[in-house]
């Protein structure tokens, strides 16, 4: 299977790595990475995991989001910057027969001696 994040890598060669193990994510774009294939897969428990602790969706929060990145269909990932702490990208998705696209530039922190999301600057 191709990476969500980055179709010309194997999932398992990519982002599994990742989602199996926070810990080996290295830096802020691989974190970043793995947050947005784990949205395409609905692994919501990882997106929890890298989630930074003051700032990480409640469990109605976590359900909602579950059902809404089910309810689409995500097209691609653009990074287009990337820093230690920040990384600002664009997501693609339909959305009710719409293309639509999150342009953020996301802050990223260690904590618990791994990558989190902490907020969009």
């Amino acid at each position: 299977m191709k990476c969500p994040c980055n179709p010309s890598k194997l999932y398992t060669n990519c982002c599994k790595k990742a989602h199996q193990n926070i810990h080996s994510v290295t830096t802020s774009e691989e974190l970043m990475r793995s947050r947005y294939s784990a949205f395409v897969m609905g692994n919501i428990d990882y997106l929890q995991k890298s989630h930074h602790s003051a700032t990480r969706p409640s469990n109605s929060e976590k359900k909602e989001t579950l059902i809404w990145t089910k309810s689409i269909e995500w097209i691609k990932l653009d990074v287009l910057k990337s820093t230690e702490n920040t990384v600002e990208f664009k997501a693609f998705f339909y959305e009710n027969n719409s293309l639509n696209v999150i342009h953020e530039n996301s802050f990223f922190v260690k904590e618990n001696k791994h990558w989190v999301y902490k907020d969009a600057l």
